[in-house]
């Protein structure tokens, strides 16, 4: 793994490291994750792919800004844009959960020219009409929860949230990995954080013109279980004209350490497919208004 720090924009350094040699694939990670969270990715798709992952501003290694203004929805995918740019890359594959997921969606619609495919797990919170303000005042929250408490102690409740337990269920020795690694994270980076990004961000539903225009190949993933993604997994998969949807069963909002496997399986077939040719928009035939043809 080769480790280095790439500079954003406005001068913040972003820890990134990398394996493997090939096409590049460009992970971005959850809220309640880091760079680490992708090592299963890393050790199956670095066989035949140059992996790269960061850590996000606002978590260890990387800087931790103090001024909310250093953090929002669009630094986010221009940090990821920095990265590339710090590591001289022109097209990636970029994939992201959650936050990240968010992020990869922000990056396909503003930097479409350097994305060869997007995948997008976990992705909807605070989107949904209906709780988008209370998913607001959730995450301000939060982010009180994060200074008042602490990483240590809020990071056992956060970990423990209703589309995390199911990672806890299949996978105690990893779900106790995960929360201690959120435990880690600079109370500061994780509360800005949650101001500036996820309590900021526009629902994905505003967004619905843009996505129609956007025609970068997309895979969205989203746990049955995962409720709270699940409607707008379903809306990016009708809205973005070259996206498929896999709905993993039994399955929270984790995806990619609860289901390490099928999540690998899925994208490398995915990321094939793409570089061969053959993720196209939706054949015109397949009208969605249509039950059967008569004639």
């Amino acid at each position: 793994m080769t480790k280095m720090f790439v500079t954003a924009r406005d001068g913040t350094r972003l820890h990134v490291e990398e394996a493997g040699e090939g096409t590049p694939i460009l992970f971005i990670h959850e809220f309640g994750g880091d760079h680490r969270s992708w090592e299963p990715q890393v050790r199956f798709l670095s066989r035949r792919h140059r992996c790269v992952v960061y850590a996000a501003r606002g978590y260890a290694p990387s800087d931790i800004p103090t001024d909310i203004d250093s953090y929002s929805q669009a630094i986010a995918a221009e940090d990821a844009l920095a990265v590339l740019d710090g590591l001289g890359i022109d097209k990636a594959h970029v994939v992201g959960l959650s936050m990240g997921a968010f992020a990869t969606l922000h990056f396909g619609l503003r930097f479409p020219e350097r994305a060869l495919s997007l995948t997008v797990a976990g992705a909807g919170y605070g989107s949904e009409k209906a709780f988008e303000e209370h998913f607001r005042d959730l995450s301000r929250q939060v982010a009180a929860n994060f200074e008042t408490q602490g990483s240590e102690v809020f990071s056992r409740i956060y970990a423990s949230g209703a589309s995390r337990v199911q990672f806890q269920n299949k996978d105690p020795r990893g779900w106790e990995e995960f929360a201690n690694r959120l435990a880690s994270h600079s109370n500061v980076g994780s509360a800005l954080t949650m101001r500036g990004v996820q309590a900021r961000r526009p629902s994905l539903y505003d967004l619905e013109d843009e996505f129609r225009r956007m025609m970068v190949p997309t895979l969205v993933m989203a746990g049955d279980e995962d409720d709270h993604c699940l409607q707008p997994g379903i809306f990016l998969k009708r809205t973005i004209p070259a996206s498929g949807l896999s709905v993993f069963p039994k399955t929270g909002h984790t995806l990619n350490l609860e289901e390490p496997q099928l999540f690998n399986t899925l994208l490398s077939e995915f990321v094939a497919q793409v570089e061969a040719g053959r993720w196209t928009p939706r054949d015109p035939r397949a009208i969605a208004s249509e039950i059967m043809r008569t004639d």
